[in-house]
């Protein structure tokens, strides 16, 4: 596998980065380099992290030390923040506004490091850290993701912490229920199967065993804007921006399409999912209804915490949760993995890389923040320095299903092996093969809560679809005309 965000024989469908046109990226922070010799006195630095990452900081610290070489007089504290992300990224900007010294690294969406970077808030690392590091970072990782960590100059500012690709995890003890066999979970793992037909499965596993049928995030917020509508819309061969050349600008420049007949279908789908084609006229014939009516308020844990309460069949989230899932004392081997469906092949869609199976790229970046002290810039070298080894990287995708940002590490007989997300390796290089990411420049936060807002208002049908697209075109067309 190739180093050009490749996974396995292909290319993450798209996935080119932000330093052009519109992207983003003003290289005017000034850095001194840090010294890269181990510190000679005790430090703590802090890493603004996420829920996840501070229940499992002893094993993550442990390997750090045993396996990367952390030295024992550098303490770490990982800082749990927000699980939504829009919650963190406003945070980290009260934080760089203020010019405070703490936390030292900050865990930054690759969907809005950029921001950061066009504002010269976070430190540019080709600039303060070893070429050794920048440069294996450029040469070895996801290129996707590297560029959504560069500036227009192609200097780094972040270095990719771990690579997400989401999936539809389900049960297979209830889908056994319903009369389906091994032999489909097999297939299932690694072909992609059209909503339609997942539809009608999920239906049958809920007549079968009563539960709930699907759980998403459908809620007014980031993740719905850039996440699981980018995958309902890319699966119907729909896009914000038209083709993919047009994703990371020119911002003002380029044809926004989210009044297109394939837009409005997916929005049409997502109605269908909650109320069914037999109680809402603006539902997608085919689909059936099998998603309750709280996803129009479910984000990450509100949707995944039903399904691993044992009540719901499937469930769309990111692979942190199917470490959870697949635990001995959760559902076990009886967790079933699959790509996300699609309703338009790639092949008859208009645009080259948008159609067929899609999921969103995800995935987050460490920053370093410039105004931390030396001591603890110097103590951060030594954090860096340790997450560039292999095992590291593998162990972390074992703890807390973290997939590493590297492509030969992802999909291997090593990785095989990992408990429990070995078991579903196979699927998570499906999803990272029809990985799409969210269209990232200066203007997307602003872009991305008029997405989220007018989807939630679609699927409460407090608008129709083709309203809500057209009001949505209409804000999208302001927000770049102003840039």
């Amino acid at each position: 596998m190739a180093a050009t965000g490749a996974i396995g024989a292909a290319g993450l469908a798209g996935c080119s980065g932000g330093g052009g046109n519109g992207g983003g990226g003003s290289d005017t922070t000034e850095s001194t380099p840090i010294d890269t010799g181990a510190p000679t006195e005790e430090v703590t630095i802090q890493i603004a992290a996420d829920s996840n990452f501070k229940s499992s900081s002893d094993a993550i610290i442990k390997v750090l030390r045993e396996k990367g070489g952390l030295p024992d007089n550098i303490n770490i504290e990982f800082l749990a923040g927000s699980f939504t992300t829009g919650d963190r990224r406003a945070q980290y900007q009260q934080i760089l506004s203020a010019g405070q010294s703490r936390p030292t690294v900050m865990m930054m969406d690759n969907g809005w490091t950029i921001p950061f970077i066009a504002r010269g808030q976070i430190a540019n690392l080709s600039q303060v850290l070893p070429s050794s590091i920048t440069e294996t970072v450029k040469n070895d990782y996801l290129n996707n993701m590297v560029a959504t960590a560069q500036g227009q100059n192609g200097d780094l500012y972040g270095i990719p912490l771990f690579a997400d690709f989401p999936t539809i995890q389900y049960r297979k003890d209830l889908m056994r229920e319903a009369g389906f066999s091994d032999s489909e979970f097999n297939k299932w793992a690694t072909e992609p199967m059209t909503w339609s037909r997942f539809s009608d499965v999920v239906k049958q596993a809920m007549d079968a065993t009563g539960k709930t049928g699907f759980n998403w995030q459908g809620a007014a917020y980031e993740g719905l804007s850039c996440c699981d509508f980018i995958e309902f819309m890319g699966s119907h061969a729909g896009s914000y921006f038209g083709a993919f050349d047009n994703y990371f600008g020119p911002i003002g420049d380029r044809p926004i399409t989210v009044d297109s007949e394939n837009v409005i279908n997916a929005v049409r789908m997502m109605r269908s999912f909650i109320y069914g084609p037999s109680s809402d006229p603006e539902a997608l014939d085919g689909i059936k209804d099998i998603s309750p009516d709280a996803v129009v308020q479910y984000k990450e844990e509100s949707s995944r915490k039903p399904f691993t309460n044992g009540n719901v069949v499937a469930h769309r989230n990111w692979p942190y949760s199917i470490n959870i899932n697949a635990a001995e004392d959760v559902f076990g081997t009886d967790l079933g993995v699959m790509p996300i469906p699609y309703a338009v092949p790639q092949s008859e869609s208009q645009y080259d890389t948008i159609g067929g199976s899609t999921s969103a790229l995800g995935g987050w970046h460490l920053t370093l923040n410039p105004n931390a002290s030396d001591a603890r810039k110097q103590a951060a070298v030594q954090l860096f320095k340790a997450l560039q080894n292999d095992e590291v990287r593998l162990r972390m995708f074992e703890i807390g299903g973290w997939i590493p940002p590297i492509p030969n590490l992802i999909a291997t007989e090593r990785t095989r092996q990992l408990e429990p997300i070995g078991r579903y390796v196979d699927s998570l290089k499906v999803a990272g093969e029809n990985a799409l990411p969210r269209p990232v420049t200066v203007v997307w936060p602003q872009e991305s809560t008029q997405i989220a807002t007018e989807v939630n208002a679609a699927i409460r049908q407090e608008k129709t679809p083709k309203k809500a697209m057209t009001d949505l075109k209409a804000s999208l067309e302001s927000i770049e005309s102003q840039a």
